[in-house]
């Protein structure tokens, strides 16, 4: 860097931010020190509790099909699985490039998020669902929380309008809802908004790729 004045703010910023850190693994050392027998034990046993319920959690979402995105074939399956499992993202798809270009996505995030079921349905063949969630363009991923359906992402628009959407972008949006557990850059600062309801209250099926 050729600007000998810039480049001490940045030295400094970089020494500041060091010594912020450096303070604060301090402080949580500290904290530890003070720490009598019996609160270490305490503190211990809290964490064993904590990670024997997340290993029963674990289990029990496995039990439900949680961990593998698999294929529903009708509206009785749908409903048992939203009263089953608090989180759900259903892909309601058709064979076309656009919805096999979700599934690649979605079979990767289900392996990453065992707290929430993946699943797809037929949308052509479940008219009757399709029509109550006022399914129309493809691919639509309903996203549920306990047994409501609380977001859409509807086609591509939200995640560049184009197929070559990472997995990431599409789990940032999926994480809007609260329907996955996301700890990545952007999860304090998303936000409840929803997709908007006239992207699926149009009246004939579509697809992306049209």
């Amino acid at each position: 860097m050729n600007n000998p004045v810039v480049q001490e703010i940045l030295e400094k910023q970089v020494l500041t931010v060091a010594k912020a850190m450096e303070d604060k693994i301090d402080e949580e050392i500290s904290a530890l020190d003070r720490l009598d027998p019996d609160d270490m034990e305490a503190l211990r046993e809290r964490r064993l509790q904590q990670m024997k319920k997340m290993a029963e959690k674990r289990s029990r979402w496995i039990s439900l099909g949680h961990g593998d995105y698999s294929e529903i074939f009708n509206e009785k399956e749908f409903f048992s699985i939203v009263k089953a499992s608090e989180r759900v993202v259903c892909h309601f798809y058709r064979e076309n490039w656009p919805c096999k270009v979700m599934d690649k996505h979605l079979a990767i995030l289900a392996k990453q998020h065992v707290e929430t079921r993946f699943v797809k349905l037929n949308a052509e063949k479940s008219v009757y669902l399709s029509e109550k969630l006022r399914i129309v363009v493809l691919p639509t991923l309903a996203l549920v929380k306990n047994a409501k359906v609380e977001d859409y992402v509807v086609g591509f628009d939200e995640l560049g309008g184009t197929d070559d959407f990472s997995t990431e972008e599409l789990e940032e949006r999926i994480a809007k809802a609260g329907v996955i557990i996301y700890e990545g850059e952007s999860s304090g600062k998303t936000s409840k908004s929803k997709a908007p309801t006239r992207n699926v209250r149009q009246s004939s099926y579509s697809s992306d790729s049209e």
